[in-house]
């Protein structure tokens, strides 16, 4: 109530944030090319003026980022940090347990849940398998991104240019020794990961261990983590344990994407 006693209407959206919303959501609905001012504010139906004041405001808070040369608007690593947050708020121990049970449980083997960040993949969920000789790898363990299967998978998923910069490095552990690396053969590699959906180590981090992964990814495109199914197993085995491991990892990128539209579609519709 106002001071005089007449009541206060509250809008149920602000202009100036709902315009940056469609800016936004614009953005990444055409995020494989970068974005002219006129097409965006064509797009969101605003006058070019009032565009370039919200894509500034968007630039500095990291959301946006215009190229240079081009003059052209693409997403900003802000969003990352945004997308991280929403994953960090899930208790994402409880999201991926039950699906690396049910793959332990089917193949006997142990399973692994490792999030990626940085240059680390860190081991958060693990389920023991029921064979005699077990792998001792622990909760907070903690692998370099470029190790081994779960390394392969991961770069796999990544984007033409994040694959680059992590291949320009003088130091791969894809194969263990960094000198085992040759990049013709990982190329041919990565190929045949991108149609089975998951990767193999067929005992090149420690002899007689095989692993399989596969990459979970998020709401936004990015790599969140990967499954990782990990033993003593005969390498006959390897083709069926993959498939199992892609199934999984796809089942845990499927239910993270809708507890992502969970979380940002509450209060929607009041």
């Amino acid at each position: 109530m106002s001071k005089s006693g007449s009541s206060i209407t509250y809008g149920e959206s602000v202009p100036a944030v709902e315009q940056a919303c469609k800016v936004l959501v614009f953005l990444a609905n055409n995020s494989g090319s970068p974005q002219r001012l006129i097409d965006i504010c064509k797009e969101v139906g605003i006058h070019n003026s009032k565009g370039y004041s919200i894509l500034n405001t968007l630039i500095r808070f990291g959301f946006v980022q215009r190229n240079p040369f081009t003059k052209a608007y693409t997403l900003g690593p802000g969003l990352a940090f945004l997308g991280r947050k929403v994953i960090d708020n899930m208790d994402l121990r409880e999201i991926v347990e039950p699906f690396l049970k049910r793959l332990s449980e089917t193949t006997g083997e142990t399973s692994l849940f490792g999030i990626l960040s940085g240059e680390q993949v860190f081991i958060i969920s693990k389920q023991e398998g029921n064979q005699p000789i077990g792998v001792n790898i622990g909760i907070g363990h903690r692998f370099h991104m470029t190790a081994g299967a779960h390394g392969k998978a991961i770069v796999a998923c990544l984007s033409d240019e994040e694959r680059k910069r992590v291949l320009s490095r003088k130091r791969l552990y894809f194969y263990g020794d960094p000198s085992r690396f040759k990049r013709n053969l990982f190329l041919r590699e990565l190929e045949q990961i991108n149609k089975t959906g998951f990767a193999e180590d067929r005992g090149d981090l420690q002899h007689g261990i095989n692993a399989v992964s596969s990459a979970v990814i998020g709401a936004d495109g990015e790599v969140v983590g990967c499954v990782i199914l990990i033993g003593t197993f005969p390498e006959k085995e390897i083709k069926r344990f993959g498939a199992m491991v892609a199934e999984t990892a796809r089942g845990i990128t499927s239910r993270l994407a809708l507890e992502i539209r969970g979380h940002w579609g509450k209060g929607e519709g009041k």
